[in-house]
């Protein structure tokens, strides 16, 4: 009985069988061709079976190679049953509906390579291909070689008349040209410059000395003492202006000897300065402005006589006064002799 799939009813001489296709195997191994064997014998036909129940529709199968040769193949043979006398409906039955379509078999191996075919036309030019990267630099090129000079060429037609050159450098000057004849006077000159400075002449005889001129005034503001101690008044009294008597300094008597105070005449910037001689006894001084102590020197005796001394810069104002005094009374150790001196000096630096 055909079955349904892969069924394929053939007929060869006086009888009909039907063979089944099976699925494709693998490739067999290509042997060399056997010698052709005798023809055999026509065999007895086999028993016709029974009519099979016809299949069901099957789905629309792919289009492909192996459904089409199925098909004409099957109605090659429907057709080659229909012509036979011996075929009738005993041996051969109504071909049934076709089968399920058989899976697609192997790729078959590759043929043998085909003879080159003609060249094709040229096809059409490319785009133009977008420019490459530059290059390395190439190594300098070796030296040309150097030929013979070659022959001298016809004279050229006359060119254009070039630009002016720079001027040339002066030439030397010439020698004197003859003196020629004498011309007019011309006008009177202007009077010249001095002339240099003589030498110096003879000194002459000493004059009679002058009457004493009244004293001058150079419209600067000074104002400076100095002035010291004496044995007289060595020791002065505590917290009071000391009254230096000894005068080495103080032609415009801005300081007051009777007063032992320096009143100033000039607004500015003064300075004073003091040294001491202490003796027997610790001393300790103050330069005061205006009743307010500025600086402080302190002498601790220890032998013989020891000397101290201090010194600042003050602003003033006209009529402010300034002068030194001893600080308590267990300092007054203040000395002066014919040796040693105790000196208290001031002067203007400048106005303001």
């Amino acid at each position: 009985m055909c079955s349904m799939w892969g069924c394929l009813c053939t007929y060869s001489g006086k009888y009909c069988s039907w063979s089944r296709m099976q699925q494709p195997g693998a490739d067999g191994r290509v042997e060399e061709k056997g010698i052709k064997g005798e023809k055999g014998g026509r065999g007895w036909p086999g028993k016709f079976g029974p009519k099979g129940i016809p299949g069901p529709v099957g789905h629309k199968g792919q289009k492909d190679r192996m459904r089409v040769w199925i098909i004409l193949l099957a109605v090659a043979v429907s057709t080659e049953v229909q012509n036979q006398d011996s075929c009738n409906e005993r041996f051969c039955g109504i071909p049934g509906l076709p089968g399920h379509s058989g899976l697609p078999g192997r790729d078959g191996r590759d043929g043998a390579k085909g003879e080159k075919g003609d060249a094709g036309e040229p096809g059409r030019p490319g785009e133009a291909g977008k420019a490459g990267i530059r290059g390395d630099k190439g190594e300098p090129g070796t030296d040309g070689r150097v030929e013979a000079k070659g022959n001298k060429g016809d004279k050229g037609e006359r060119g254009w008349p070039g630009k002016a050159g720079p001027m040339g450098v002066p030439g030397s000057v010439g020698d004197n040209g003859p003196i020629g004849p004498q011309g007019f006077a011309g006008p009177k000159g202007e009077p010249g410059g001095p002339g240099p400075m003589g030498s110096k002449g003879i000194q002459g005889e000493k004059g009679w000395k002058g009457e004493k001129g009244n004293g001058g005034n150079t419209g600067v503001p000074r104002s400076a003492f100095s002035v010291g101690l004496t044995t007289a008044t060595r020791y002065p009294s505590a917290n009071a202006p000391i009254k230096f008597n000894k005068v080495m300094y103080n032609s415009l008597n801005h300081y007051n000897t009777a007063t032992g105070k320096f009143t100033c005449p000039f607004s500015g910037v003064y300075y004073f300065t003091y040294h001491i001689t202490v003796y027997s006894y610790s001393a300790r001084v103050a330069l005061v402005k205006n009743g307010n102590r500025m600086i402080y020197t302190l002498d601790t005796y220890q032998n013989s006589e020891d000397q101290a001394a201090g010194g600042t810069i003050l602003e003033l104002q006209k009529g402010d006064q300034v002068w030194l005094e001893v600080v308590g009374d267990s300092y007054n150790g203040l000395y002066a002799d014919s040796d040693d001196d105790t000196i208290f000096t001031g002067f203007l630096l400048f106005s303001t």
